[in-house]
């Protein structure tokens, strides 16, 4: 009897350990991204995430620099103080978020050098050697992307994958021209397209985890350290709580072996890791909303 209850407990456990969804959320272009709504700052904006952060109660969070933007605006090295103050890793975007695809490997590996000294000079005591390749874009040639893989691993780099991703850059640019009109009713239907655009990429995740490897697997979400993104921060971290999600970092999060599967070759399109495999498989991808359109006609 007794044995028959740790094997049914030891069932309960595996079961609940496959059906668990762990997210790390990253995010990307600090320390500025998109434009400035009227009365806010880049600092504001990285602190309303960072309180959110901390209010929440979430694991460190990797944000991946672009050190052209300290040239643009010394004044936004605060951002980047501020983030590792609070507690949260730096991780390597190039230093002007540029297109491995567009560009040679050691041009490309040149960019990511280059962003180096800002980040020992900022994060110097974490593991800063992780690079997020900029639009998602890995190279549009096997040679290409095998040449800066190889790059990167003896150089001690490790990959910062995305397999989860809605398109969240795209609402900044609208919110600072609704804010500028004063636009209310604008602004609460960027709101909620926002919201339903997150709801809709965790289905699609999701459908093509189990398409893929049968299980849901750890998602890394990719987000942007702009305007409206630190404004829907707090929403955005209740729905995926309410999808059943449980927050981890991006170094937990890829220790899974789903993050070492490079099955499907060079990853050109930026359509992200797990989305490139489903193509691979010749899977199709499960239908989302565009608001491209919409997005870019709103405030005008």
């Amino acid at each position: 009897m007794r044995i028959r209850s740790i094997l049914l407990l030891a069932t309960f456990a595996i079961a609940l350990s496959a059906s668990a969804q762990e997210l790390a959320i990253t995010f990307d272009d600090l320390p500025a991204h998109g434009p400035l709504p009227a009365g806010e700052t880049r600092l504001q904006i990285a602190q309303s995430i960072l309180d959110t952060i901390k209010r929440e109660h979430l694991p460190p969070i990797y944000g991946m620099v672009n050190g052209v933007h300290l040239t643009e605006d010394p004044s936004t090295g605060a951002v980047l103080k501020a983030w590792v103050a609070a507690g949260n890793p730096l991780g390597n975007h190039t230093w002007a978020h540029v297109n491995l695809n567009t560009m040679t490997p050691d041009a490309f590996e040149q960019d990511i050098e280059k962003n180096e000294p800002i980040l020992k000079q900022y994060a110097a005591n974490d593991d800063w050697h992780w690079l997020r390749y900029p639009f998602l874009a890995e190279g549009n040639t096997p040679e290409k992307a095998l040449a800066v893989r190889s790059w990167l691993a003896a150089h001690g780099y490790k990959v910062a994958e995305v397999n989860m991703s809605f398109g969240d850059y795209l609402w900044n640019e609208p919110y600072a021209r609704c804010v500028a009109k004063h636009d209310d009713a604008a602004i609460k239907q960027l709101h909620d397209s926002y919201l339903a655009a997150a709801d809709q990429s965790i289905a699609a995740s999701r459908q093509l985890a189990k398409e893929v490897y049968g299980r849901d697997i750890p998602y890394v979400l990719l987000m942007h350290i702009g305007a409206f993104d630190a404004h829907m921060f707090p929403e955005l971290v209740a729905l995926y709580r309410a999808h059943g999600f449980t927050f981890v970092t991006l170094p937990d999060a890829e220790k899974d072996p789903s993050f070492h599967d490079n099955a499907a070759g060079p990853m050109a399109s930026g359509a992200g890791h797990l989305a490139q495999l489903a193509a691979a498989r010749k899977l199709p991808f499960p239908h989302t909303t565009d608001y491209s359109k919409t997005l870019n006609d709103l405030c005008r």
